[in-house]
């Protein structure tokens, strides 16, 4: 599992065997349950939850509704970025769609090695960059796509999302109706 996790690291600059090593107090081995939070609306987020295997979303309640506003995937970091920056107590929830296995980096943990080791300090700084890279990808989605050509960003970019993720919550995501949804994926079958 942590052979995964260095191969996902390495792919995002360059780390050595003893970054590695100095890393490890950081880093706990997680397991969640379908429906049992990372992250609750009102905490602190104080973790980076490198996904392993399952697959989680973000999301927060209007008037009861739940919005959604990200899925993670294996090979992702989810996290609630403002929250993890600023200490401030998070706007969303993060929670498990399915069974789910994560690395959690912990924050103060993760800080105290990285003044010491600049390979984990950059490690760092990427993840965030990774993150935000993501988060601005799809506010640009919603800011300049109508529903049909969202819809086909995810086809062509995120397909993963379009095989697990339920059409309730996908509609949700996309910002439209379910009955929309449903209707715009008709008529580009026929």
């Amino acid at each position: 599992m942590m052979d995964r996790l260095l191969k996902y690291i390495r792919s995002l600059t360059d780390f050595s065997s003893n970054s590695w090593a100095a890393l490890q107090p950081a880093l706990t081995e997680k397991t969640f349950a379908k429906n049992e939070y990372l992250l609750k609306e009102g905490q602190v987020c104080n973790a980076l939850f490198y996904i392993d295997t399952g697959y989680c979303k973000s999301y927060y309640n209007i008037d009861g509704v739940a919005k959604n506003t990200g899925f993670f995937f294996e090979n992702d970091i989810a996290t609630n970025i403002t929250s993890f920056g600023s200490g401030q107590p998070s706007e969303y929830n993060i929670i498990a769609c399915e069974p789910l296995h994560v690395i959690i980096f912990d924050k103060a943990t993760l800080f105290n090695i990285a003044q010491q080791h600049i390979e984990v300090e950059t490690l760092g700084r990427n993840c965030v960059r990774l993150f935000a890279t993501k988060q601005e990808e799809f506010s640009t989605l919603f800011k300049l796509f109508s529903a049909r050509d969202r819809l086909q960003y995810l086809e062509t970019h995120h397909p993963a999302m379009l095989q697990r993720v339920p059409l309730s919550q996908l509609a949700s995501f996309l910002g439209v109706a379910r009955e929309t949804l449903s209707r715009i994926r008709k008529r580009r079958i026929m």
